[in-house]
């Protein structure tokens, strides 16, 4: 338990288990992953999350799909003359 706390207090308390872990093992430490996790969710000892993902729809199963505008014909006869996307979701 005292590598564990000197390598997350090392790093800011940052780290999470993975990367505890990981530091450990690169300090020739030998420990399993699990008893890291478990000696570090004892001691309450946490890293910095990424924030949670936020869902800004929600899927409606009774609404329509959108309408299939080339019939699934994807080729064209000349450059530029079909343009086909499937813009679904973008992370902003």
């Amino acid at each position: 338990m005292p590598k564990i706390e000197a390598v997350w207090n090392a790093i800011l308390q940052v780290y999470r288990v993975d990367k505890v872990w990981r530091q450990l093992r690169c300090e020739s430490t030998a420990v399993a992953r699990c008893k890291v996790e478990r000696l570090m969710r004892r001691h309450r000892l946490r890293g910095v999350g990424r924030g949670m993902a936020m869902r800004t729809t929600v899927p409606d199963p009774n609404a329509a799909c959108p309408l299939d505008r080339v019939n699934r014909q994807l080729r064209s006869e000349q450059s530029n003359q079909l343009w086909v996307s499937d813009f679904t979701y973008g992370s902003t």
